[in-house]
């Protein structure tokens, strides 16, 4: 396979500038490698395993992430006003085995050993505690979640410091200005200029879509510009709106427009025995999901179109964040405690979307958990997938530093 081809062509007609930005990005570690490059990854899948097609003799199929890492976890704010702590990526999520999102997860922790700071046998040793937790979890056929006063460990921490979390610096730290002379920090890191045409599209939309709310006022828009977040989807076209909000000096909130586009998973999925529900488009495909999956659904979350462009629309929240798995300040037992708790994100996630539209039904799931007959297969395809990410990466690498992959000059 020629993967410098493959990631060029996946890429293919994003915007340049912030393009480049994730080509760089991929060159500082396997692991940041192996977070964008998800398409990669899953055309890397051995063919002939069993336990990676749907099916009696391998995983049964479940609404799935689809990129599932120990990074595309984290906390936020429920329809309910309660902070959580779930999974929170779902654009390359889809109807898939099983055994599909659990892979990715193990594979990201035998990967990311260097991010973790630990060596590779301590992160296989986090995966064996990963695949336990999640069998445990799924043999207990009731999905669970994790807030505030349930939690423990590292997301307690977190859960904890967000209590914290001022609003207003929240705000103070991504704009300037007062009331109505609020405006966005064009700061190269979080935000980039938007274009005057860029900015006149998002503001018609945004009347439009005020147009349809009980409080239009909330949503006249303040300032736009080009939004810089994550990894796999720089390039894609994505804004920060900046709207009124309750007004006052600080009362003003940020939104996130972001393209959607489909799946990479949606191509590759049939071969292995699992065909997808037609959706309107993949940002109805996202929105869906998330809210089948999370435990309460993420507040003020939509599906959107910019024209002809699906978008996801949503507030950015100052309770949005990950944990911190610095060695400097995590112990063992912590990362211990911390991968356990990604295996029953995952199995309470497959438990939850369970019997709904094609996939599998809690008795199905249970007893998948209670087979012991994949474990082995499991771990060694996680190994095999993680040597593969690093010898793509050094293969990468190379590339980069010859120049293959410089697309904007700025």
């Amino acid at each position: 396979m020629d993967i410098i081809h493959q990631i060029l062509a996946h890429n293919a007609g994003r915007e340049p500038e912030r393009l480049q930005r994730k080509y760089d990005r991929m060159r500082e570690s396997a692991f940041v490698f192996l977070r964008a490059t998800c398409p990669l990854f899953w055309r890397r899948l051995p063919a002939g395993l069993a336990l990676f097609a749907a099916g009696p003799d391998g995983a049964p199929p479940v609404w799935s992430c689809g990129d599932l890492h120990f990074e595309n976890v984290g906390s936020y704010e429920g329809d309910n006003l309660q902070t959580y702590f779930d999974i929170n990526d779902f654009d390359e999520s889809a109807l898939a085995p099983a055994s599909w999102d659990l892979l990715r997860l193990l594979a990201s922790l035998r990967v990311g050993a260097d991010t973790l700071e630990i060596d590779a046998e301590a992160a296989r040793a986090l995966c064996r505690t990963t695949l336990q937790a999640y069998v445990q979890a799924l043999r207990r056929g009731k999905a669970f979640w994790i807030e505030r006063d349930v939690a423990d460990g590292v997301v307690r921490e977190l859960l904890d410091q967000l209590r914290r979390r001022d609003a207003e610096a929240f705000l103070d730290k991504r704009s300037s200005g007062r009331g109505a002379s609020r405006r966005l920090k064009v700061d190269g890191k979080r935000a980039l200029k938007a274009s005057e045409a860029e900015q006149q599209q998002v503001c018609a939309f945004m009347a439009d879509f005020a147009a349809t709310q009980p409080d239009p006022d909330f949503f006249r828009v303040l300032d736009v510009e080009r939004r810089v977040a994550g990894t796999g989807s720089l390039g894609l076209a994505r804004w920060v709106v900046l709207v009124q909000g309750e007004g006052g000096d600080s009362g003003q909130r940020l939104l996130d427009l972001k393209q959607a586009v489909p799946s990479s998973l949606e191509a590759l999925l049939p071969a292995h025995g699992v065909t997808q529900p037609a959706w309107p488009d993949a940002a109805t495909r996202i929105v869906t999901l998330q809210q089948r999956l999370q435990a309460v659904p993420m507040a003020w979350l939509h599906a959107v179109r910019l024209g002809d462009m699906p978008c996801v629309l949503r507030e950015l929240q100052p309770t949005e964040d990950r944990v911190s798995l610095d060695r400097a300040t995590t112990s063992g037992e912590a990362l211990r405690d911390f991968a356990a708790t990604l295996g029953r994100l995952l199995a309470w996630a497959q438990l939850r979307s369970g019997g709904q539209g094609g996939s599998a039904t809690t008795d199905a799931l249970i007893a998948f958990g209670e087979r012991q007959d994949w474990h082995a297969s499991m771990l060694d395809t996680t190994e095999t997938m993680a040597l593969q990410v690093e010898q793509d990466w050094a293969a990468y690498a190379a590339a980069h530093d010859a120049g293959r992959f410089r697309v904007f000059a700025g």
